[in-house]
């Protein structure tokens, strides 16, 4: 076990990074969809929830990456550490999750393109978002691709949170919101705006981009949270700002949206007719950057984790990260949320095989929780390092968040009832 360093190093903002990266990936079109339909159901009574959702994210994300430079190994030494079982849950996760959410991902990318060029053929816009994500992730390493995360975040930022501010928001009505009340009905989709707020299996990729980052042992910690803090924060502001176009905007007109990633389009259709078609076109655009986003960040991340994955199944291991993304598994991983997922794009989707995708991926997030909470409060973390009261409470409010949405989403999936 490596032992604990106590000096470290100086903060910077220019060294914020892998925070931005797994929370722009985190946030993709459903979080907004959500988010949007909270605004326009029930105002800004949620706001507080879109806050706490934040500060869970950022427990989450903190203890990942502090595993990862406390310890010097990677979340999957530690979940290989508790036993067989994790590795049991976690292969047929990440292969389900990948072939599913590789066609929702490339769908997603091109519903925005599709509505400024309805000429061409919307699995066209999929397919060159799936290709053109594979080629970007094959041939740049990290830092490029840091950076290109970095622009897209800026695009999203002008135009989402620019759109919240044309809108002029009621500052009286959203202070009233940071009170904690729950709508009537509003329970479940209270916590799934809680637990959305960017949480996907990309919270677990959270620790591999740190240490993509050069950031590799404990000295590095105090960088890592001021980062992890900075992310979310700014990850806040995107769920705000969609909050204020619910409230402010679809409220008052009393506009239903369409289900899933169809609801921004159909606000893309509410801001043409408003406001005229260069304010529809800019919110198209973030939302095609924040699409993009997810999917070169799933196409990254979750890559980087699988070859780890493959690795440690093989009793090897850990190389470095710059080694591990030319990798014959990195690049298999790719190829597989890419090519295969296109079969969903043309065809029916597998009912068994979406109800698989959803209960695994419901699981993951109080499988994560509980497992780093187990790992960082005992002797696989070095004891300088183990988790606090702080980070105690926030990993168990997080836990249990999502095991609460993990046994409805069972439930729903089951009985065919609403949660």
């Amino acid at each position: 076990m490596q032992e604990p360093i106590t000096e470290q190093r100086n903060t910077s903002w220019k060294m914020i990074g892998p925070g931005i990266v797994v929370a722009a990936t985190g946030v993709g079109s459903g979080d907004l969809v959500a988010t949007l339909v909270a605004g326009e159901n029930y105002g800004y009574a949620l706001l507080w929830a879109v806050i706490v959702g934040c500060i869970v994210k950022i427990s989450l994300a903190e203890a990942t990456g502090r595993w990862h430079l406390a310890t010097g190994k990677t979340i999957f030494d530690g979940w290989r550490s508790l036993g067989l079982w994790t590795f049991v849950f976690f292969a047929p996760y990440i292969v389900i999750w990948g072939f599913v959410y590789g066609a929702t991902a490339m769908s997603a990318t091109a519903l925005p393109l599709a509505a400024m060029f309805p000429a061409v053929p919307l699995p066209v816009f999929a397919v060159i978002a799936g290709i053109s994500g594979l080629v970007f992730v094959w041939f740049n390493q990290y830092p490029v691709f840091e950076k290109v995360m970095t622009v897209l975040v800026g695009v999203m930022f002008v135009t989402v949170v620019g759109l919240a501010v044309y809108l002029v928001p009621n500052l009286g009505d959203m202070a009233t919101g940071i009170v904690p009340t729950v709508p009537d009905g509003s329970l479940f989709n209270t916590l799934g705006l809680i637990g959305g707020v960017g949480g996907t299996i990309t919270m677990a990729a959270y620790g591999f981009w740190v240490n993509a980052k050069g950031w590799r042992d404990s000295t590095w910690i105090k960088m890592m949270r001021m980062d992890n803090r900075v992310a979310y924060i700014t990850t806040g502001v995107f769920v705000l700002a969609m909050l204020i176009v619910g409230a402010e905007l679809l409220r008052p007109m009393g506009v239903a949206l369409a289900d899933g990633d169809q609801g921004l389009i159909t606000l893309a259709e509410v801001l043409r007719d408003e406001f005229g078609p260069v304010v529809s076109i800019l919110f198209l655009i973030g939302f095609f950057a924040a699409a993009y986003t997810s999917l070169i960040g799933v196409w990254h991340g979750v890559s980087l984790m699988f070859a780890d994955f493959v690795r440690k199944l093989r009793g090897q291991p850990s190389i470095p990260v710059e080694e591990r993304e030319t990798s014959k598994e990195f690049r298999a991983y790719l190829i597989w949320l890419t090519f295969p997922p296109m079969l969903l794009l043309i065809l029916d989707e597998p009912i068994q095989l979406i109800i698989a995708y959803g209960v695994l991926g419901s699981a993951f997030m109080p499988f994560l929780a509980f497992t780093l909470m187990w790992l960082l409060n005992t002797r696989h973390t070095p004891k300088e390092w183990r988790n606090g009261i702080v980070s105690n409470v926030g990993l168990a409010i997080a836990g249990g968040l999502f095991l609460v949405l993990c046994v409805n989403d069972i439930y729903t999936r089951i009985t065919g009832a609403g949660g």
